[in-house]
Parts: C-alpha cells; structure tokens; sequence
C-alpha cells in the first residue's frame, strides 16, 4: 500500500483548504498507481465512517494530474508513481482540487484552446511579452513602492500594446491566468508550507517559467501559470480579501489587477527593437518543436498510422507540440473512431484539419507487432482498430 495515504486525508481538513485560499471546499480526489485507484470523499463511498478511502482497480479514467467527473462528482486525481515527495504530491493535489472547487462554483472564464495551437510567435509579440513578464517579476520582488507602481505600469503598458495587436490571444492568455494562476497559487501556499526550503527557494522555483525567456517562449499556455500566479500574490499586496468576491466577477486576473494599479499611461510604450536575445529565443523555440518531431520519428519500432475520421474526445492541452497542421500529444489522446472510443497512453502525432479536434490521420509508434485480422488489427495497448490496412517494412497503414 502506498505511502502518505493516511497523512493526506489528516492534512486536508477544511480549516487548512481555507488557509489557501477564502472559501476553498474540498471535493473528491485520487491518489492512483498501476494497480490501484485510492478514492476519499467521494459521496458514492461515503457511507463507512470507518473507511477514510475506498480502493478500486486502476481504469483509464485515471490518467495524469487533472480534474475527472468521476461517477458525475468533480474528482482530483493525481499519480502517485510521478513523485517522490510527499511536499510535491501534496501540493499538485491541492492544484487539482481547485480545479474542483472552480467547478463547483460554475467557473467559465475558460480559454478556448485554439488560441495556444495557432499561437503567434512573432518577433514583435516574443519581445514585447518577455518584456512584460519581467516587470511583473520585479513588481513582486520590489519593496519601494514608487518603483513596484513603475513596474506594475510598464507591465500594463506592454500587455496593452500586445493587445492591441494579438487581442484575441492575449485573452487566451489571461483566461489561463485566471483558471491556471489560482491553481498555482494554492499549489504553491501548500508546496512552501510543506517543504524545507526557504520562501526565496520557493519562490524561485515557481518563478522560474515567468522569467526564463526561453522556456516561456517555447511553452506559452504553461508559462500563463506562472504570470497568474505572479498576478495572485501582487493582489494579495494591493487588495487583501480579493478573493472573497473572486468567483463572483467574469473579469480576468488581469483586469482586476489594472483596477488596482492606477493611471499606466505615464508608461506608454513606443515601437520596440527587436534584441539579438529574443531572435535567439524565437530559434530555439522553433528548433525545439522540430527536435519533438524528430525524436518521435527516431523511435525505434514499427509505425502505425491509421487515416480516416477521428474526432479528438479528450487531451492534455499543456503536452502538446504544434508544428503546421501537425499536433503532438506527449502524453495522452483519447480519439473515438468507428464510434469506438481508444485511450492512448503514448506519444502521438495527430494529423489535424479545421479545428483541434478534427483529426485525418494519427501516427503512433508500437514496440509489439500488430495481431492482423481479415478487417482489423489489435494493437497492444490500443484495441481493436477495423478496417483496410497494408504493409510497408515496418509501417502499418490502417484506413477506418
């Protein structure tokens, strides 16, 4: 039986949830690993006063750190075989229940992840945010107040002339602030309140994605976390008990932060140059996309790829690469095909026409040999897959 089982039912009481963040109620969650599926508070098996968590076999419900309507309740689930402190299972646990206690309050400041698939990374726009994310990161760090108010103005300025140019992603951008920083925000109250290290170590780490140009630039909707999460603490300096009426308003975290901050005309930002720096970051991250393609195809094994209608049911947006109509999905993508629905817990490249959900043709990588049917292929981890194939060396094409 796993560890830590017993500590986090005693840790997560509603006076400690309450700590993180006003009002916070807590929801079902799982603890999972390839066996087993460790179940707490949840009303279907809360009738034994005895029981503190129920035990069910492992199902592909349980997949990743996410939030699941689990027998229709919101249900945290975590993997326990993806850490090995109890400091970082505790506080990704906290993340996801948010999630849960966001849907039990009805959010809908959801962003439409479209945005993050065709998101432009242009010269103008990588300056101009990294720009504007360093001044939030200095505004949490300065203690002057006339300085924290110039940066606070000048990472207003910045956002302002990017919206006046990329509007629609720059709302996908606050939209995953306001879902995704909150979360961050109590993940973070949890992970500091249970770890060793310093509030400087701390802050660092969960800083890290705000400032480090590179990988914010080569992964946009996680680096949103960390600016919401920025945005959370700066509120708590300039508005303490923001919270309270935070589910009650459909503005972002970042309009409520403008309300705060006064005039940012002052700093108006005039035509910026574009520094040898973020030519370079703009490469790397480019390169770095091709290099995800490219290791894919590198594996060894036989490759599948299966064409026909395939509709996208459920995915990870946070792992998931874009390059021209290609997406690749790191970790998971559930696809209904033949009415069927197929979870695949693998790498994936998915072939997309008119909407992320779309899909014509999926490419994946198998290491054990297909069993061939007349009309179908059962493959090892997948299913049953129908239809027309042919061979090709060590390629198998598959029409549904």
């Amino acid at each position: 039986m796993p560890q830590y089982l017993n500590r986090i039912a005693e840790d997560l009481v509603q006076a400690k949830l309450e700590n993180y963040w006003w009002g916070f109620e807590l929801v079902a969650y799982a603890l999972y690993d390839k066996r087993n599926v460790y179940l707490f508070n949840h009303p279907k098996f809360s009738n034994n006063p005895q029981c503190t968590y129920h035990i069910l076999s492992w199902d592909i419900q349980f997949t990743g750190d996410t939030m699941i309507l689990y027998e229709e309740y919101p249900t945290a689930i975590v993997n326990l075989d993806s850490y090995k402190d109890y400091e970082d299972i505790y506080s990704v646990l906290i993340h996801e229940l948010f999630h849960g206690y966001q849907y039990i309050k009805d959010e809908k400041r959801f962003p439409d992840e479209m945005m993050g698939i065709t998101y432009p990374l242009s010269q103008q726009n990588v300056e101009l945010r990294n720009q504007e994310r360093t001044n939030l990161y200095l505004a949490l760090l300065e203690h002057n107040i006339i300085k924290k108010k110039h940066y606070l103005h000048t990472f207003i300025a910045l956002r302002e002339k990017r919206t006046a140019k990329f509007e629609k992603y720059i709302t996908y951008e606050k939209l995953i602030e306001t879902i995704e920083g909150p979360a961050w925000y109590v993940e973070f109250r949890a992970y500091s309140e249970k770890t060793s290290k310093d509030c400087d170590s701390v802050l660092t780490k969960y800083g890290q994605q705000l400032i480090n140009k590179y990988e914010s630039t080569s992964s946009i909707r996680r680096s949103c976390y960390s600016s919401g999460l920025f945005i959370c603490l700066l509120l708590n300096e300039l508005s303490p008990g923001w919270m309270e009426s935070f589910f009650d308003s459909d503005e972002t975290l970042y309009e409520l932060l403008v309300q705060q901050t006064g005039d940012y005309m002052g700093n108006s930002i005039a035509d910026v140059k574009i520094s040898s720096e973020t030519v370079e970051v703009l490469d790397f991250a480019i390169k770095k996309r091709w290099g995800y393609f490219e290791k894919f195809n590198q594996q060894a094994g036989i490759h599948l790829y299966i064409e026909g209608e395939i509709t996208a049911v459920s995915f990870d947006p946070m792992n998931i690469i874009p390059l021209e109509d290609r997406l690749l999905h790191k970790s998971f993508i559930k696809v209904r095909m033949n009415n069927e629905d197929f979870l695949i817990q693998q790498p994936v490249i998915a072939h997309i026409n008119d909407g992320i959900h779309n899909i014509n043709k999926l490419h994946l990588i198998v290491e054990n040999k297909p069993i061939e049917n007349i009309d179908s292929l059962i493959i090892d981890g997948v299913g049953v897959i129908k239809g027309r194939y042919k061979k090709q060396e060590n390629m198998l094409h598959v029409l549904i």
